[in-house]
């Protein structure tokens, strides 16, 4: 199982945890008493907390190196991140390493609903491509629009350039951190980045 199918199976573990969680709390409610916890601590609370601290990628924190990017994405490298590692935003054709695919996802079925289109326009990109955007829009250390090759957060999965009016730029700014993402480059409001919380 790749790390897609890890972050599936978390995913997964996720939502079935806050569907009883739910489940649990309309329960009380509905019997209006408090649910009392063994010695053994087997209630929900406890089981939750135990499989958090057991998994603690299910929080959305992983262990980062120095530069920020999660350690196990690191060890593929910049640019050379294998297809179980992404995962396709939404609908679009547009991958992304599977946590920011999902934040991203996320967020424009978000911004949808408060009537705001946000569209894609480039997200991960192998090394080769890097290259070829340094040629052809120079770097961004000499005024250009591209980082050098081998270090751009597109190369990671974890950056994405976004087709925003003003209006879904207002809205970025004020709602893309609850999902991960910070616009993090001067001279570029379409480029957002996906930052992962630490362990």
């Amino acid at each position: 199982m790749g790390i897609e199918g890890v972050n599936q199976r978390i995913a997964d573990i996720q939502s079935r945890m806050i569907a009883l969680q739910t489940q649990q709390t309309a329960t009380r409610t509905a019997q209006s008493q408090t649910t009392t916890t063994g010695a053994g601590g087997n209630d929900f609370a406890s089981i939750l907390n135990d499989a958090v601290a057991a998994n603690p990628a299910s929080t959305g924190s992983y262990k980062l190196n120095s530069k920020g990017i999660p350690t196990d994405l690191a060890a593929y490298g910049n640019g050379k991140i294998p297809a179980s590692a992404l995962e396709q935003v939404g609908n679009t054709r547009h991958k992304l390493w599977a946590p920011a695919a999902q934040g991203l996802t996320r967020m424009i079925a978000d911004a949808e609903r408060d009537g705001v289109k946000i569209g894609i326009t480039d997200s991960y990109r192998p090394y080769e491509e890097q290259v070829d955007l340094a040629r052809r829009k120079g770097l961004y250390s000499q005024g250009g629009l591209a980082a050098k090759p081998g270090t751009s957060d597109h190369g990671w999965g974890m950056a994405t350039d976004l087709d925003l009016n003003p209006k879904a730029l207002d809205w970025m700014r004020k709602n893309a951190d609850r999902y991960g993402f910070v616009e993090d480059t001067p001279r570029e409001s379409w480029h957002w980045a996906f930052k992962p919380k630490a362990v």
